[in-house]
């Protein structure tokens, strides 16, 4: 008798709507927002479906984004209280994080259209 291995989760970029995607047995899980603001990538929202909490997908995703951001060049501005938390654990980020200030929030409100 064999057991079935999980499938380990993938997170994928979705430029068109600007996000990356968890997914688990190719069902989309959770998802973490953001804006390109120049050489910045500004992170603002990071959710995980409820069907899909306690499993670390969170950290799982936002480690992949922060992966891909690097791999871009660009920098990290985590207005995502999330994404802000996970920075502080993980100091390998730290030459590509760039603080939030009142301007990217306003920028970002605009964008948003709120």
């Amino acid at each position: 008798m064999s057991e079935q291995t999980p499938t380990p989760p993938t997170v994928r970029r979705v430029d068109d709507r600007h996000r990356y995607e968890i997914l688990v047995d190719g069902a989309r899980a959770g998802l973490t927002a953001y804006r390109d603001r120049g050489e910045q990538r500004v992170f603002f929202h990071t959710e995980i479906d409820d069907a899909y909490a306690g499993r670390g997908l969170a950290r799982v995703l936002v480690q992949e984004a922060l992966t891909d951001v690097r791999a871009a060049g660009l920098r990290i501005v985590p207005v995502c209280p999330y994404v802000a938390k996970f920075l502080t654990g993980h100091e390998e980020f730290g030459d590509l994080t760039d603080r939030v200030t009142p301007e990217t929030l306003q920028w970002l409100d605009g964008e948003l259209g709120r």
